[in-house]
């Protein structure tokens, strides 16, 4: 009886060692996206009032878990029942990503004076209340959430597929992997949203002398470049995202350009390339059917 117990006990123990070691891998893997998922999460949680940033961080990061919880079955599932049906779901998830980032610099290029106005829209629109861009920021946060999870949920599960392991192992690992990017991801978020409060308090409790209060001022000081950069680097991820995905899921695109392959700057200006040209169709594709939405309203 009690050496059936401690066998029990030695079995779990090997299954945690082995959860450990492939969560590693499998993070490891994922570190990637994992980046691009923080440069552009960071991007979209930041340009509120400061009261209201911990409780909009807080909305997005729910929405992440139950993101996770949706996406973590399906897959499951899919890859059951008919593996390559992730792969389809990856595509579409690459042109909505390259979408977004394309939007991002048509509207920096074109738009750049028409606050409270759509991209990509002809006819002026009413500046939205403060309340209504908060709900659009943060739908808009989790629903590219979604897309990059996906990514990292499929990564995380190609890892243990590649290395044979049990069906318990595979949901353990990939659902571990999701949880730390979801912690991982908005933690750091969250530390970057509040640098001007850490900022101001160290002044405060300072009284803006020494070592200290140089550094309060250093965080209120960077906290808009640092802003800035994010919306930069997130739509570069988006873009950056989007292109791999097409490389290595198109077999077409996965032998375009292939000798570039060998070079890791090719290779990234490649990917680059790839979802930019997805994101302009996708873009063009909106417009007109927006055109012919419009044009069915009027008649």
């Amino acid at each position: 009886m009690a050496s059936g117990f401690f066998a029990i006990l030695d079995d779990i123990a090997a299954l945690m060692d082995d959860v450990a070691v492939t969560s590693k891998i499998a993070t490891q893997k994922t570190a990637g996206i994992l980046g691009d998922d923080l440069a552009v999460n960071a991007e979209k949680a930041t340009g509120f009032v400061s009261s209201r940033e911990i409780p909009v961080l807080w909305a997005i990061t729910k929405g992440s878990f139950i993101n996770k919880l949706i996406i973590l079955p399906i897959v499951f599932l899919l890859n059951w029942l008919y593996a390559p049906a992730i792969n389809y779901v990856l595509i579409l998830g690459g042109l909505y990503l390259s979408f977004e980032g394309v939007e991002k610099i048509i509207e920096f290029l074109f738009h750049r004076d028409k606050k409270g106005h759509e991209v990509i829209e002809e006819a002026a629109e009413e500046e939205k209340s403060p309340e209504e861009m908060e709900k659009a920021k943060v739908k808009s946060a989790i629903t590219t959430d979604f897309i990059l999870s996906i990514e990292i949920v499929i990564i995380a599960l190609g890892t243990v597929l590649e290395e044979s392991h049990p069906f318990i192992t595979q949901i353990l690992v990939t659902s571990l992997v999701a949880f730390i990017a979801t912690v991982g991801v908005y933690g750091i978020v969250a530390l970057i949203v509040r640098m001007d409060d850490a900022g101001f308090k160290l002044i405060k409790k300072s009284k803006d002398k020494g070592f200290f209060g140089k550094l309060g001022h250093l965080l209120v000081k960077a906290l808009p470049i640092v802003i800035k950069a994010l919306g930069v680097i997130g739509t570069i991820a988006l873009i950056m995202v989007a292109g791999g995905i097409f490389s290595h899921r198109i077999e077409f695109f996965h032998h375009f350009l292939e000798s570039w392959s060998s070079n890791e700057v090719l290779k990234i200006l490649k990917e680059v390339i790839l979802g930019l040209a997805g994101g302009l169709i996708a873009v063009a594709l909106f417009t007109m059917g927006k055109g012919v939405v419009s044009l069915v309203k009027k008649k």
